[in-house]
């Protein structure tokens, strides 16, 4: 047997240990209280000088401390208040952190132990400006925007703490070299993976297989203008935010090659809806609208169709991205002044501002909590 066939052998014997185990062993952070110490949220800095994470402890009520500074061991591409036109460029899964550096076209992945980050490893993006970068139990993909955009996969080696790139696992946009993608993301059951393109008004399928490998692109118009940020709820509902329509669409995920429409672009009454998340027990949706200074928020029914609640539920200054935190509990909001604001989310879903930060750089990218 050839090393080359032997590592290959490997690999895929590993992937499957680790997807049959469920990875039972490193999910101690996720298991964590909302209510203990250990809560975090993960702001990526993405400066042209060298890319960093900076960490802010969260308490019991929501509040932020700011803790310490990591470096990627890369480089960022920050200029302007949304340089990477991305939502999903730092990750957290199974109790690692993933970043992705634009300026050096590369991936970090950092273990977590409370507020403490190590960086473990960097890997080749396989293509040129990561902009984001999903993750589910074992596999990985980074989507690239530059150049000719891609997907690229990586098995994440929990055991020896590493980033296995796949051989020949990159896979072209639907849309091609005006594809201006935004976002990569799993579907819960990880056999889906979805990708938004802004330029072309496309949103992307992919079937994962069992090694890892995603099938080639099937492409899907998208209800409104400008799909970018989203979230695929347990039920397999993906809720897209369309920043050029100002409004939510929700669709149903199905066997990775079809995208079937619910709710069509649902207005929200206010501008640039660009990052969205969707609360863990799929019944809330927020969208940060960079051109209304707004948060607003949307109830997801049992069957996927979405419902205006609040245009307005939260108001900041030029919202840019946001996180929930690993139970729902709180959501953090990135602004382009350089804070960091949070919110209770209450069992209505309305939403209880609690305070903020400051001293994020210009030109961040990216906020991932837990």
């Amino acid at each position: 047997m050839s090393i080359v066939t032997y590592r290959s052998s490997f690999l895929f014997r590993t992937i499957a240990l680790a997807t049959a185990l469920g990875f039972a062993s490193i999910s101690i952070a996720q298991a964590d209280s909302e209510d203990g110490p250990q809560g975090a949220v993960y702001v990526l800095s993405n400066q042209l000088s060298g890319n960093s994470v900076i960490v802010f402890s969260r308490s019991a009520n929501g509040t932020l401390t700011y803790a310490a500074t990591y470096s990627t061991g890369g480089k960022g591409a920050g200029t302007g208040s949304d340089p990477l036109g991305s939502q999903g460029s730092l990750t957290l899964d199974s109790g690692f952190l993933l970043a992705v550096n634009a300026g050096s076209n590369d991936v970090s992945l950092f273990a977590i132990d409370g507020t403490k980050l190590t960086l473990l490893d960097r890997e080749p993006s396989g293509g040129q400006m990561p902009v984001s970068v999903a993750v589910k139990g074992a596999i990985a993909y980074v989507l690239n925007a530059g150049g000719t955009p891609n997907i690229s996969g990586y098995f994440v080696d929990a055991f020896g703490k590493h980033l296995v790139p796949l051989p020949g696992s990159q896979r072209l946009l639907a849309g091609g070299t005006t594809a201006q993608p935004a976002q990569v993301r799993f579907a819960p059951d990880g056999d889906e993976l979805l990708v938004t393109e802004k330029g072309t008004q496309l949103i992307d399928t992919y079937s994962v297989g069992f090694t890892g490998y995603a099938s080639t692109a099937t492409p899907h118009a998208s209800n409104g203008v400008t799909p970018f940020g989203f979230s695929v709820t347990a039920r397999g509902f993906a809720i897209v935010s369309e920043a050029g329509s100002g409004s939510v669409s929700s669709y149903e995920v199905v066997n990775g090659k079809h995208l079937d429409s619910i709710s069509a672009s649902v207005h929200l009454g206010q501008t640039a809806p660009c990052w969205l998340v969707t609360t863990g027990d799929g019944r809330y949706a927020y969208t940060a609208n960079a051109g209304s200074g707004t948060i607003s928020s949307l109830q997801i029914g049992a069957d996927g169709t979405l419902s205006l609640l609040n245009p307005a539920a939260g108001t900041l200054d030029a919202p840019l991205d946001m996180a929930l935190s690993s139970r729902s509990k709180f959501l953090y909001v990135r602004e382009g002044n350089g804070a960091v604001s949070g919110f209770r989310v209450m069992p209505d879903g309305t939403l209880e501002p609690i305070g903020a930060v400051t001293g994020v750089p210009s030109g961040a990218q990216g906020i991932a909590a837990r």
